[in-house]
């Protein structure tokens, strides 16, 4: 058990008065019978009304819970193969064909929590306890810079060590970091966090310090479920405390936030459905909705016995029709798969419309100077499950990642931009909507990768690279929004520019 001084910090944490806030009539925005009956009167869906439903979604528009229940419970194979390429039609015409690339941190495994799924619970004695220090922190993002990435999302467990004044602290070093280059210095320009909900006054420390994306994943939507998986004396106990942790960091002046399920803990259907009714209520609140949606699967943990004996385990043909339909209900968000699943399951589910992934993945506590390590000694460098919070199915390289998408025609992308120009929040969120901030996307995709293929590819990568490079390039030349004004004269001379040895240069 925490001892008696983590006890008194556990009871501080959550402020009543920021969920009440939110509330409205006293109930929160997930009602369980509501979301059954829905799920209930769309079985055995119509073509025709399926097919209205798609034609909403390649207009970008965000389904309501009926029309979004009625994919659900699509069962014609016909019909799903329209869903799967409709999905990708969607997000073509939102962020064209670019992959973003991020990779994760683990900071901490310390944690207040005792998640019956998850290997940082306290009771678990398998885990082996570490948190890092800030000279191990810029050790670790060394690491991760020298693999080519740009963007990274800081992830930790809820523990008084590692609250907000640690985490600040975090991101701050993380920026300060820079690594020598060919041509100069690299680093990472974009910091988002998996952190636990905290209060506003925590969340505004963290904007201050020049936070990304703050992501918090609900786990579940279903409340019973919720309950039995998380025991009511721990902080994640609190339902509505978690529930409404994205609504905190609105009013904390975080704009770009990123909701999540852990699929596998309940039905599937159900938690899709949860999904959306979190976007709908950010939306009513803020007018604006998640910058990202994220939908792990539940995979094996140390000491966990629910990690591999679940009844809600999600197949990989379900796995590929939940994604799908989070795509055509919230069509301009994000989608984020991550290493989590097989490089097999990651390439089917990027082609119904993910946009963003992770790769060269470490997630043990101090994992990727580990691994470094481990190839210094000419060892391999395996998985160490207690020292994770979960197993991954894909420890591939970047380079490895970058060339197979490069060769299925998608290009990976290290932007930044839209957040240092002001592009968030609202304003992302509508250009989003118009198909206008994929435009900007390509661009700085091309410039991006064009940074990659001279820093960091392999001979190999770089070969493909550069077919897809002088593709990518032809068809900005030839598309009408670069040819309006200026648009095409100045993306020109910043790619002339960053082929001549400039670096994080942006539309």
């Amino acid at each position: 058990m925490p001892n008696v001084k983590v006890a008194e910090w556990r009871r501080r944490v959550i402020k009543p008065d920021e969920i009440d806030k939110y509330l409205v009539d006293s109930r929160d925005f997930i009602d369980e019978d509501i979301i059954v009956s829905h799920l209930k009167a769309t079985t055995n869906p119509d073509k025709a009304r399926v097919r209205e439903i798609l034609d909403k979604s390649l207009d970008i528009t965000r389904l309501d819970p009926q029309e979004t229940a009625t994919l659900l419970n699509v069962t014609d194979d016909e019909l799903w193969n329209e869903m799967y390429a409709t999905g990708m039609a969607v997000k073509r015409k939102v962020y064209d064909n670019r992959i973003v690339f991020f990779a994760p941190l683990y900071c901490s495994n310390l944690c207040v929590n005792n998640c019956t799924y998850c290997g940082f619970r306290y009771e678990n004695k398998e885990e082996r306890r570490r948190i890092l220090t800030m000279n191990e922190v810029r050790r670790e993002t060394e690491v991760v810079i020298n693999e080519g990435h740009k963007r990274m999302i800081v992830v930790f467990g809820e523990h008084p060590k590692s609250a907000a004044g640690y985490i600040a602290e975090t991101i701050r070093t993380i920026y300060d970091v820079k690594v020598p280059v060919k041509t100069g210095s690299s680093s990472i320009r974009r910091v988002n966090i998996n952190a636990a909900p905290m209060s506003i006054a925590d969340l505004k420390k963290l904007w201050e310090v020049g936070i990304g994306t703050y992501q918090v994943f609900q786990e579940t939507y279903h409340k019973p479920t919720y309950a039995a998986l998380h025991p009511l004396n721990t902080i994640k106990g609190n339902y509505r405390w978690r529930l409404y942790a994205l609504h905190r960091a609105m009013d904390a002046g975080i704009d770009d936030v990123a909701i999540g399920a852990l699929f596998g803990l309940y039905d599937w259907r159900f938690d899709v459905m949860g999904l959306l009714y979190h976007a709908i209520d950010l939306e009513r609140q803020f007018g604006i909705g998640p910058h990202t949606i994220s939908f792990p699967r539940l995979t094996p943990a140390s000491g966990s016995f629910l990690s591999r004996n679940s009844q809600w385990q999600v197949n990989d043909d379900d796995f590929k029709k939940l994604v799908t339909v989070l795509r055509l209900s919230v069509p301009y968000t994000g989608l984020i798969v991550t290493a989590r699943e097989t490089p097999a399951i990651r390439r089917e589910v990027i082609g119904v419309g993910c946009t963003q992934t992770d790769a060269s993945t470490r997630i043990g506590v101090g994992g990727y100077t580990a691994a470094l390590q481990a190839l210094a000694d000419s060892k391999s460098a395996e998985q160490e499950i207690d020292k994770q919070q979960f197993t991954l199915g894909d420890t591939r390289s970047l380079d490895e990642v970058v060339r197979e998408l490069a060769e299925q025609g998608m290009i990976t992308s290290f932007c930044t931009a839209g957040y240092r120009c002001g592009r968030t929040g609202d304003k992302i969120m509508g250009l989003l909507k118009g198909c206008i901030e994929g435009k900007f996307c390509k661009a700085n995709a091309v410039l991006t990768f064009r940074e990659y293929l001279d820093d960091y590819a392999s001979p190999q990568t770089k070969a493909v690279g550069e077919e897809l490079i002088n593709k990518e390039i032809a068809e900005i030349r030839d598309m009408p929004f670069f040819q309006k004004g200026r648009m095409l004269e100045t993306f020109e001379k910043l790619y002339k520019q960053v082929a001549g040895g400039e670096r994080d240069v942006y539309i």
